[in-house]
């Protein structure tokens, strides 16, 4: 899909700086193609996701806006005129942030948007699996009328809810989770005590003493080569055997085999996943066969609102860098 402000295509043989987009999962590009035609930005969707097709196209654009695309180095090495990429998404693990770095392109991510989605689901996906909300619907709709299958829920009022991570959604979360009456607590190194305090989530700076204190776990962390799976067997050991681990971020933070065995061998309650370390999966998910685990197809940032927001800023980010030289939101 090729989309051109004719009117203003070329004037006194300049070209128009060009915008390619790698990949999509929405509907249309009308929301990026309204933002790129007012400045006069020439914007093409890829055909493809490949590589061939993507360094082809690539080798005159001057940005790259990317969903999920794999943006390797080998791809960026081909992109000689780009001088941004723009991930439309929080997390930016699919892109080779050192490779661009090292060719002087500026990669950046819209880290402002759907908090409130994904606080909302991350305590959606709580309040489902400790009080076997999805379960107990399964039992009934089985033919299954069983009020003591709900027995050994546990009151939330006074237990510890664990923040692993405690930037912008963690903190909306922590509002979520004072409502109902818990004791919110983070672990966090880049953030001081000060601050946390200022979301009433109070501090725990041992790593290993925040496992073993927590009665739930919340993960809010970027996927770094620092946090692929930061959850193992090790540190999964450290927790409580009635603790639950709920992860809306990235799948790369769990290792789902090491998840798995804590799990079946009960040294673990549960799980509520939104993402997980291959997405989709092939097939349903081993994690998926057991009663005490909530899997959903990494949902949690989408809504009407939060989706139309996103297309948005990720394509302005764009119009920033290539008209002002500097982008807001830079990871690099």
């Amino acid at each position: 899909m090729l989309y051109k402000n004719n009117r203003n295509e070329k004037r006194d043989n300049i070209v128009n700086p060009s915008v390619l987009m790698t990949d999509t999962i929405f509907p249309d590009t009308l929301v990026e193609q309204d933002v790129f035609q007012k400045e006069s930005i020439d914007f093409r969707l890829s055909p493809s996701g490949e590589l061939a097709s993507l360094g082809e196209l690539g080798k005159d654009a001057d940005a790259l806006l990317v969903v999920y695309a794999d943006v390797s180095a080998e791809l960026i090495e081909q992109l000689d005129r780009c001088k941004i990429i723009v991930k439309a998404g929080i997390g930016y693990n699919n892109i080779d942030v050192e490779a661009a770095s090292r060719k002087g392109i500026i990669v950046a991510n819209v880290p402002d948007y759907c908090q409130d989605e994904v606080a909302d689901h991350t305590f959606g996906m709580f309040l489902a699996l400790v009080r076997k909300i999805c379960h107990l619907d399964s039992q009934v709709k089985q033919g299954v009328w069983n009020a003591n299958q709900a027995k050994s829920v546990p009151q939330l009022r006074g237990k510890k809810f664990g923040l692993l991570g405690c930037g912008a959604i963690g903190q909306q979360v922590a509002l979520r989770a004072r409502a109902f009456g818990l004791e919110v607590v983070g672990y966090d190194p880049y953030s001081s005590p000060d601050l946390l305090a200022q979301h009433h989530i109070s501090q725990i700076e041992d790593f290993d003493e925040f496992l073993h204190e927590v009665d739930f776990l919340s993960l809010h962390l970027p996927l770094t080569e620092d946090t692929r799976h930061i959850l193992n067997k090790s540190t999964l050991s450290k927790m409580k055997e009635t603790s639950v681990v709920i992860n809306t971020s990235r799948g790369g933070l769990i290792q789902e085999n090491d998840l798995f065995t804590a799990l079946i061998e009960g040294r673990l309650a549960g799980a509520a996943m939104d993402v997980l370390e291959k997405e989709p999966p092939e097939g349903a998910p081993e994690l998926s066969s057991l009663d005490n685990v909530v899997i959903t197809p990494h949902t949690a940032f989408l809504s009407q609102d939060s989706v139309a927001a996103l297309r948005k800023k990720a394509s302005q980010e764009i119009v920033r860098t290539i008209r002002n030289g500097k982008a807001s939101n830079p990871v690099n």
